[in-house]
C-alpha cells in the first residue's frame, strides 16, 4: 500500500518537473501574475488605488477569468502527452491503479496552481501596509478558499478533457470551453424569461459561479463545499472510466 502511494507521488513529481523543465511553465505562471498585477495596480479602470478602498475584490473578480485559461494551460499535456508519446503504456506496467494514476496527475496540477497562487499573497501584504484601518482578513481568506476550490474544479475538468485526446492543444481548447460553460452557462440559462420567478434560482445553483460567489463573501457553507467536491469527484471518476476503456 505504501509503495502504491509512493508511486502516485512519483507520478505527481514527474509531472511537476516536466511542467517546469521548459520556459512554458514559467511563462504561464508569470503571465498569470503579470495580468493580475496590471489590472490591480496599473490599468485605470480597475486598479485598486482609484477604487479608494483597501480591498482585493477586484483581484477575486478577475482571477476566475484568468483561471479559465490558466488551469487548462497547466493541465492540457497531463494525459494527452502520455498518449501521444506512448508512455501511458509504460505507466500501466507499474503496480498502480487507474485511480492512483489520475490522483497523481491531479495532485501535480493542484501543486502547480498553488505555486502560482503563492506570489499573490504579496497583494495582501501590500494592501494591508497601505491601509490605515486594516483589511478584512476573514473575507480575503474566504475568497482565497473559493479560488482554490474553483481552481480544483477546473483542474478536474481539464484533466478529464486531457484524457480524451492525444493532442494538447485540443485538450486546452475543449477544457477551456467546458469550464466556461459550467461556470457561466447555468447563470445565463437562469436569466431566460421563462424561468424568471420559477426555477431560475435552482438552475443558477447548478453553476460554479453561484457557489464561488457564495464562498467569496467569507461565509463557508457546507452546501458549497459538497457541491465543489461532487463536481471534482464526478470528473475524476469520468477520467478513471475513460482510462479503463483504454
Amino acid at each position: 500500500m505504501l509503495l502504491n502511494y509512493l508511486l502516485m507521488f512519483s507520478i505527481a513529481k514527474k509531472d511537476i518537473q516536466q511542467f517546469f523543465s521548459s520556459l512554458t511553465g514559467y511563462i504561464t505562471i508569470i503571465l498569470f501574475l503579470l495580468v493580475n498585477g496590471l489590472f490591480l495596480f496599473v490599468l485605470k479602470d480597475s486598479n485598486i488605488f482609484d477604487f479608494g478602498y483597501a480591498t482585493l475584490d477586484k483581484f477575486f473578480e478577475l482571477s476566475p477569468w484568468i483561471l479559465l485559461f490558466l488551469v487548462p494551460a497547466i493541465s492540457m499535456r497531463s494525459l494527452a502527452e502520455e498518449f501521444r508519446s506512448g508512455t501511458f503504456e509504460i505507466l500501466q506496467t507499474r503496480p498502480v491503479t487507474k485511480w492512483q494514476i489520475v490522483l497523481g496527475k491531479y495532485l501535480a496540477i493542484l501543486l502547480v496552481i498553488f505555486i502560482a497562487f503563492l506570489p499573490t499573497l504579496i497583494y495582501v501584504y501590500t494592501i494591508s501596509s497601505l491601509s490605515t484601518a486594516g483589511i478584512d482578513r476573514g473575507g480575503i481568506a474566504g475568497s482565497y478558499l473559493g479560488l482554490l476550490f474553483l481552481a480544483a474544479v477546473f483542474a478536474a475538468i481539464a484533466l478529464c478533457c486531457s484524457g480524451f485526446t492525444n493532442n494538447g492543444v485540443i485538450a486546452f481548447l475543449v477544457s477551456a470551453f467546458v469550464c466556461i460553460i459550467i461556470y457561466f452557462g447555468f447563470n445565463a440559462i437562469s436569466r431566460l424569461p421563462g424561468l424568471q420567478g420559477k426555477a431560475d434560482y435552482y438552475v443558477e445553483m447548478l453553476g460554479i459561479d453561484f457557489h464561488y460567489r457564495s464562498i467569496s463573501r467569507g461565509v463557508v457553507d457546507s452546501r458549497d463545499i459538497i457541491y465543489f467536491c461532487s463536481i471534482i469527484y464526478f470528473f475524476l471518476l469520468l477520467t478513471v472510466k475513460n482510462l479503463q476503456k483504454k
